[in-house]
């Protein structure tokens, strides 16, 4: 593979990351499996493995640090943290104290003194990007973390903590993880511009749109629900099929599979460093790894835009970060106030 800077950190990634969010019981159980999974996307040359504490409430964690054993020096290894890790209120988010906590938990699952690249999960309303910069600023200048990055921010909170560590002398987040698919293209709007004014590695995920891009799911059948990592994903919307059904064909023309397109097609962004994949058996990895060096040229890239214009969305991403002035109604709406009578 041809690997790729990872933002400004100097590390070197291939185009095609491991995601690690199918290997626990929200995906593949066998854990001898999942590794023998690992070790293959290694040994083809993917160097770059995602997880998080809150895939299958570490387990995934424990299984990658399992297949690394040996071979971590050989790994750009990340993780994330934020997500609920069970009922406790303080076992979540972005605070320092869950921070603090969180990356002692995840070094042990993962057996290991050290990580690559610490994410935050999603954006934490409740705290000040501040606090967190200094707690994660705490945990490079400890040797825990090498680099810092987010995960689903919207483009103005990137900004926002570009302008506080550059105030504040904290460490900058030098990666953003943001959903990026054929049918979900909106980060082309801000994200992208964003992370490439601040020289921030891109690494995507969902590049198949929790499946919707390997052509199994087709218009006319029954895909109301479609069981996708952390919850339920909803496939009853026309646009994504719609456009699904006019990329099939154009894969065929191609000669390659649906899968194939959809990857190539985010990795030729030049603001995308890597694309996560998320294989759950080892057929799946095989599929993609036979596409790894796929390129799509200028005539079907224009075909693509013509059918799913860019910037835009062929329909909502179900387990993308919704703002709090999205989905909670009170905060979109003046309170009524009781007028006396005159």
């Amino acid at each position: 593979m041809k690997y790729r800077t990872l933002g400004r950190t100097g590390m070197k990634v291939s185009p095609y990351a491991l995601g690690a969010m199918m290997f626990g019981a929200m995906g593949n159980t066998d854990h001898d499996e999942s590794i023998r999974i690992i070790h293959k996307a290694l040994d083809a040359g993917i160097n770059f493995v995602d997880t998080a504490d809150v895939y299958s409430a570490g387990e995934s964690e424990v299984i990658v640090g399992q297949a690394l054993k040996g071979r971590r020096d050989d790994v750009v290894l990340a993780t994330k943290a934020s997500l609920p890790m069970g009922d406790d209120p303080n076992r979540r988010g972005n605070s320092r104290r869950w921070l603090m906590r969180a990356v002692e938990d995840s070094l042990r699952r993962l057996q290991t003194d050290h990580i690559d690249l610490y994410q935050v999960h999603r954006p934490d309303p409740t705290v000040d990007v501040e606090e967190t910069l200094s707690a994660l600023t705490d945990l490079i200048r400890s040797g825990k973390v090498r680099a810092i990055g987010s995960s689903t921010f919207p483009a103005s909170e990137i900004v926002e903590a570009q302008w506080v560590s550059e105030k504040r002398g904290f460490e900058r987040f030098r990666t953003e993880q943001p959903p990026y698919s054929i049918v979900n293209r909106i980060i082309e709007q801000e994200v992208l511009p964003v992370t490439q004014r601040y020289g921030m590695g891109t690494l995507v995920w969902s590049p198949l749109a929790q499946g919707l891009l390997t052509g199994r799911i087709r218009k006319g059948q029954d895909n109301r629900t479609h069981r996708s990592g952390l919850m339920p994903v909803h496939f009853d919307h026309d646009g994504k099929l719609e456009v699904v059904e006019q990329l099939i064909p154009l894969a065929e023309k191609a000669g390659m599979p649906l899968t194939h397109l959809a990857m190539a097609f985010v990795i030729a962004h030049p603001g995308v460093t890597s694309a996560i994949i998320g294989p759950r058996t080892m057929a799946q990895l095989d599929d993609l790894l036979a596409g790894a060096d796929v390129t799509l040229d200028d005539e079907i890239l224009d075909r693509i835009d013509e059918i799913a214009p860019p910037g835009t969305e062929a329909g909502p991403n179900n387990v993308a970060y919704t703002p709090p002035a999205i989905a909670n109604v009170g905060l979109r709406r003046r309170p009524v106030v009781e007028r006396s009578a005159a």
